[in-house]
């Protein structure tokens, strides 16, 4: 008798510890929601960006220019490296996935982040786009990445325009992606006279909005000599979005202010990484995997009248972009045309596909020689 009495307490000892540590994870799990909403916000559309180190000098027509584009991927893209959100499958049907959410070390970060500014400063372009620099984050160890690069090109004029910031996210568990403050940047050895920053539609459901990037567009606008001015317009799409339904809406967006532009007579090149393949590259590279689930496909067609992408002469030779879901291997690991060009009618362009091996970023840069008749 007294031996079912104690089991009958210690039964009901043990019940009250554990729906005490359900009640104690679910108000922690209720905080966080909360914390994370109160965090949360979007940024405003139409934002003036500041130009820092301006120039004086305007550009000309008949005249020669260069301009890179290079998602730099936080300096955590060594050729080995895979990130956490990134899925895949073999064609032999193994699933794989990447396991990062940060760059492996500090060093390792600041060595990548090194490595992709040579690559930019031994074509010494006249202007410059970057996207994914930090500016204060978890993931890549607090390292400045927007002061290093504006130190790097301390000879430029230079925007920043945020469009990545989240309160500390607890995901993964065992390793959390953390905080991030992150944007775009553009640079230009000639005057900017007005950058602003557009915001794009983005997904504002649960849980994806606290994960997602703050999309945007970034307009600079450059005087040219005789009164017109060039837009630069340095993009970020979505990725991770499952059918392109937010991709679309951005994309329409985009072509509105080209459609404005090209009505106000001025020259237009945009370019950065639009996370859709843009030089009918979905099966130009051997590979050993099946086309993953985001490659979506962008022509000439989508967008608005008097504009066409610049196909990289060898384009069938180099991608920028790779899967991060395996460790690159060449004729392995899936890779596509994402970053480049697409610009006015009229501009005089050719561009080429830079390949730095994917050695610093998931990205190889991608350089536009262009002229304004």
């Amino acid at each position: 008798m007294e031996k079912q009495k104690g089991r009958k307490k210690l039964w009901k000892r043990a019940g009250l510890i554990l729906g005490g540590l359900v009640l104690f994870l679910v108000l922690v799990a209720g905080g966080y929601v909360i914390y994370m909403q109160a965090q949360y916000y979007r940024i405003e559309d139409n934002q003036a960006v500041v130009t820092e180190n301006n120039q004086e000098e305007s550009i000309q027509t008949g005249v020669s220019y260069t301009l890179m584009t290079y998602n730099i991927g936080f300096g955590a893209y060594s050729d080995d490296y895979t990130f956490f959100m990134d899925t895949g499958e073999m064609k032999d049907g193994t699933k794989t996935a990447g396991t990062s959410s940060r760059a492996r070390s500090r060093e390792e970060a600041l060595a990548n982040t090194e490595g992709s500014i040579g690559l930019l400063q031994a074509e010494n372009p006249d202007f410059i786009f970057v996207q994914e620099a930090d500016e204060k984050a978890t993931r890549s160890y607090g390292i400045n990445q927007v002061e290093i690069l504006k130190e790097a090109f301390s000879e430029y004029a230079s925007a920043f325009a945020c469009n990545f910031h989240s309160a500390y996210l607890f995901y993964p568990i065992l390793e959390p992606h953390g905080s991030v403050q992150a944007g775009m940047l553009t640079f230009g050895k000639y005057r900017i006279s007005e950058s602003v920053r557009r915001q794009f539609p983005v997904d504002n459901s649960f849980i994806t909005k606290f994960t997602d990037l703050d999309r945007c567009f970034m307009v600079s606008r450059v005087p040219v000599e005789g009164g017109k001015e060039l837009l630069l317009i340095n993009v970020h799409l979505s990725a991770y979005d499952e059918g392109g339904k937010v991709r679309a809406k951005q994309l329409a967006l985009l072509n509105q202010v080209l459609t404005e532009e090209k009505e106000k007579g001025n020259y237009v090149i945009v370019g950065g990484d639009f996370n859709h393949d843009i030089a009918d590259s979905i099966e130009s590279f051997p590979s050993e995997q099946k086309v993953p689930g985001w490659v979506f496909q962008l022509d000439d067609s989508q967008l608005a009248e008097g504009y066409h992408f610049v196909r990289a002469e060898n384009a069938k030779e180099t991608p920028t972009c790779r899967g991060a879901d395996i460790p690159y291997e060449k004729g392995v690991t899936y890779t596509a045309i994402v970053d480049g060009f697409l610009v006015s009618e009229g501009i005089t362009a050719r561009a080429e596909n830079l390949d730095g091996e994917f050695r610093y970023s998931d990205h190889n840069p991608v350089k536009l020689t262009f002229e304004l008749p």
